[in-house]
């Protein structure tokens, strides 16, 4: 029997340094899971992420960051400096959640419960901000922890990115109009989103257009208030809303060019009347528009206009609409976009790499790339060997993403900031 040959030192140095990196990656992967769960049971609605943003800022000011508080209402910035001068990078995580009453069965449900929009509702990430937060939280512990990099790293914590309300201004626009990209001066940006129909372990990308532009339109309609058992006495504005939700889809199934990008039109909100036997004398509606392409935007825009006050004319009523931007089209830099997918590849491998079609979901991470070149994929959050086909979508109540995704999405944005500095 050969007797077994003895491991040099350097060998053995190398087998304990794999394995102390391994621990480091495997207690930073249960505090990222610990931090998403409590930001999870305490969620806060936009421009109102009073605790979160506390906890973020406490968080940085422990690595010994420079941190700024306040940004756009509660937005958090934490700077870190690396060994050598170099470029600057930033890295963004949205904290804002939803008026969405969870009803999952999980030990670190939300019950939470708010005011939005004069109605009581529950509160819940409905679309997976708090784990971009507590993802963006390890990063920022791994960085500090390994800082032997040239250059920079900005980590910027955002308020309102699912809009700030009513009255207010908000979000990544207004985290730009405060300097958030200057002193120092952003090279360039990135930005994940966790994604419930994509499966852990996989991000998927697109160069260019990602996501749509984004307008929201308030639609008020003019009436006539009469008994409801006399119609023909007054002039319904329910009826008239009604005509305008069908007349506004026939704007994409007949003046939309769908083979050219896609659009789409939805209404989210109807209000009108107090009382069932009164025909009252206006309604309200609310909806938005999403567009991939600037020219189908213009031109839906103007349809719109011209066929909202004819509408209502036509059954006797008056109407105004007015139209205001969200979100610019979620642009990746291209060549930014071709340094980015070599990154991910080599960090989780290219079978998880996958490139994607634009989506008509909008971002207002579309606002940091109109200034600086920026970078934006979907993180993988879906357990293992679900179905993508009946996986909860997000902003609903049963919206679930698996805590196993929050160690890919650390390990890309990682690699991504340390490749982007060499």
């Amino acid at each position: 029997m050969r007797t077994p040959t003895p491991l040099t030192p350097i060998v053995l140095l190398c087998f304990f340094n794999v394995l102390q990196a391994q621990s480091q990656w495997d207690d930073l992967e249960a505090k990222v899971i610990q931090w998403r769960h409590e930001i999870h049971q305490n969620p806060e609605l936009s421009n109102r992420e009073f605790n979160t943003a506390k906890k973020v800022a406490d968080h940085l000011r422990s690595l010994g960051m420079e941190v700024q508080t306040g940004i756009a209402k509660t937005g958090v910035v934490g700077l870190l400096k690396g060994q050598r001068p170099g470029k600057v990078v930033a890295l963004r995580a949205d904290m804002d959640a939803l008026p969405v009453t969870e009803t999952n069965d999980l030990p670190y449900k939300s019950t939470v419960k708010a005011t939005f929009n004069g109605q009581e509702t529950g509160v819940s990430h409905a679309c997976g901000h708090d784990t971009h937060v507590a993802i963006l939280m390890g990063v920022a512990e791994y960085l500090a922890q390994n800082n032997d990099f040239a250059g920079a790293v900005k980590f910027i914590f955002q308020p309102a990115e699912e809009g700030p309300p009513k009255g207010e201004e908000g979000g990544a626009p207004l985290m730009v109009k405060e300097g958030v990209l200057d002193n120092p001066k952003v090279d360039a940006i990135f930005g994940l989103h966790i994604n419930s129909g994509t499966p852990v372990g996989t991000v998927r990308y697109k160069s260019e257009g990602i996501m749509a532009a984004a307008q929201r339109f308030t639609i008020d309609i003019k009436g006539k208030q009469s008994h409801g058992s006399t119609p023909w006495a007054g002039v319904d504005p329910i009826v008239i809303a009604a005509q305008m939700v069908t007349g506004l889809q026939t704007i994409i199934s007949r003046n939309a060019e769908l083979t050219r990008e896609g659009a789409v039109i939805s209404v989210g909100s109807i209000h009108s009347g107090i009382r069932f036997n009164i025909i009252p004398e206006t309604a309200t509606m609310v909806g938005t528009v999403r567009t991939l392409d600037d020219g189908m935007k213009v031109l839906i825009r103007e349809r719109m206009k011209e066929m909202v006050p004819k509408i209502a004319e036509a059954y006797g009523g008056e109407a105004t609409i007015e139209i205001e931007e969200t979100a610019a089209l979620t642009y990746n830099d291209p060549d930014l976009a071709t340094f980015a997918v070599k990154s991910l590849v080599g960090s989780l491998g290219e079978a998880n790499v996958q490139e994607m079609r634009a989506v008509t979901g909008a971002e207002d991470f579309s606002a940091f790339q109109e200034k600086v070149p920026g970078f934006y994929f979907f993180l993988g959050g879906m357990p293992k060997g679900a179905d993508p086909k009946t996986a909860p979508s997000h902003h609903t109540p049963t919206f679930y993403v698996d805590d196993a995704g929050m160690r890919y999405g650390v390990r890309a944005m990682v690699q991504l900031t340390l490749d982007y500095l060499k």
